[in-house]
């Protein structure tokens, strides 16, 4: 990760990953999922809102046939994970027999996505992995297993490149360090 680098918004305290990092790593990940998923077709399932980005840009990395879908999971209030999922919207598409690459923006305490993994499992699907944009290891309270992962970060909130507070700085194309009272 580069050392801080300053960031052009009020809110934004640092910028944690630059948009060329997270373009060459991207780039990284799908060549690795187009290897291991040769001469299968591959479905994408984008955990809304904050993967959507992050999907776009790996879907056009990827070369494997693959088809997309959206499921919706909420357990944060705020800056804070409530600890609680609920599921907010459900797959229009059944996974029954198919390659499931779960694309998730990141993973922390691991809840949200253990509950999305042991869900996706009763549908029976032929595979089932995750690809996380980022990964707070040092968070975790609940291990899963993370296939592909982009970057690890420590524990700080971040936003951009699709994660928000409070539905804003989504649209940044870079990841950054949210200042102590940034976004009120």
């Amino acid at each position: 990760m580069p050392d801080r680098v300053q960031s052009p918004h009020p809110d934004i305290e640092r910028i944690l990953l630059t948009e060329p990092q997270i373009k060459a790593r991207i780039a990284e990940l799908g060549a690795r999922i187009s290897r291991d998923y040769a001469g299968r077709e591959l479905t994408l399932v984008s955990v809304l809102k904050g993967s959507v980005i992050f999907l776009g840009d790996l879907m056009r990395a990827i070369t494997v046939d693959c088809s997309v879908d959206f499921i919706g999971l909420s357990s944060y209030s705020g800056t804070k994970s409530s600890g609680v999922v609920r599921l907010t919207l459900d797959l229009r598409e059944s996974p029954e027999g198919k390659d499931i690459l779960i694309v998730e923006d990141i993973v922390d305490t691991g809840l949200t996505i253990h509950y999305l993994l042991e869900n996706l499992k009763t549908r029976s699907p032929r595979s089932l992995e995750i690809c996380a944009f980022l990964n707070k290891a040092e968070c975790r309270q609940r291990e899963v297993g993370l296939k592909y992962v982009g970057f690890d970060i420590p524990d700080e909130f971040v936003v951009g490149f699709g994660l928000d507070h409070n539905e804003r700085f989504r649209n940044l194309p870079y990841v950054g360090v949210m200042r102590p009272n940034g976004g009120k």
